[in-house]
């Protein structure tokens, strides 16, 4: 099976912690080189350190606030006159506060769209002329399972998760031609500050303690625990590889066997 991301340059967004950091630490090991991307210049720096280089790989980082999409789009472009070619884009931003759809305001849609769906955009038009070039491109979505079965008190990100799958599937129509593939993986409740906040928010309604509340949680996951941040990422980096060239606009749980849909 061929895995080796020799030569290949990837995009890795949010890449400081959680999924993004592991993912990121995966394609290096496959011989990528990685340019991060997130907002903590201090956490940029320590992530940088920790990937490997064993194949002469060279890590770069990129500080942007994807809250604020002028400073991504200027960073992305400042970063691109100097290495124009990247062949990896892995979009990957956290989610908004939880919270049911009938109480968010307009101001909430907008900001959460603005910080997936447009900024994936503005991405995937910056670095899909240099994979086409090289015949080879890899554009990977973490998002949700909420996808494919909504998430009790999650509205806001529900709504645009969905956004962004619909978004992806419609990339991997277009450009599919020129040998990029487009896809989304899918976490289930993995070990990360994400999931932290969900517990908290979950132990408060229910008026019980966190420890209680994860318990019944990883009840209803069939392998009877949460998914390891490291677990997601192997999904991602396969996705990226030359082996999965045939695999395109597809969405990929990783979730322990949770979601109940096909």
């Amino acid at each position: 099976m061929n895995l080796n991301l020799t030569g290949k340059t990837a995009l890795v967004c949010g890449s400081t912690k959680g999924i993004g950091r592991a993912t990121a630490v995966e394609l290096a090991l496959l011989g990528a080189n990685v340019t991060l991307i997130a907002r903590n210049e201090e956490k940029l720096r320590e992530t940088v350190e920790i990937l490997d280089t064993s194949l002469s790989q060279l890590h770069r980082y990129i500080v942007a606030d994807f809250s604020d999409h002028e400073n991504v789009k200027d960073a992305i472009e400042d970063y691109l006159r100097l290495c124009p070619d990247v062949h990896i884009l892995i979009n990957n931003t956290g989610g908004p506060a939880g919270g049911p759809i009938i109480e968010a305001d307009t101001e909430q849609f907008i900001k959460t769209f603005q910080m997936h769906v447009i900024n994936n955009q503005f991405l995937a038009q910056s670095v899909v002329p240099s994979m086409k070039k090289a015949g080879f491109g890899r554009i990977v979505n973490i998002i949700s399972t909420s996808v494919k079965q909504p998430i009790i008190g999650l509205g806001v990100s529900n709504t645009i998760r969905g956004a962004v799958a619909s978004w992806s599937k419609t990339m991997s129509l277009e450009l599919g031609q020129f040998g990029i593939t487009s896809n989304n993986v899918l976490p289930g409740f993995t070990k990360t500050s994400r999931l932290d906040a969900i517990l908290e928010m979950r132990s408060t309604s229910q008026g019980q303690s966190i420890a209680a509340t994860a318990e019944q949680m990883e009840a209803t996951i069939p392998i009877r625990r949460f998914t390891e941040a490291e677990e997601v990422a192997a999904a991602v980096a396969f996705l990226c590889s030359p082996a999965a060239a045939s695999i395109s606009g597809i969405n990929l749980p990783v979730d322990g066997g949770k979601t109940e849909s096909m």
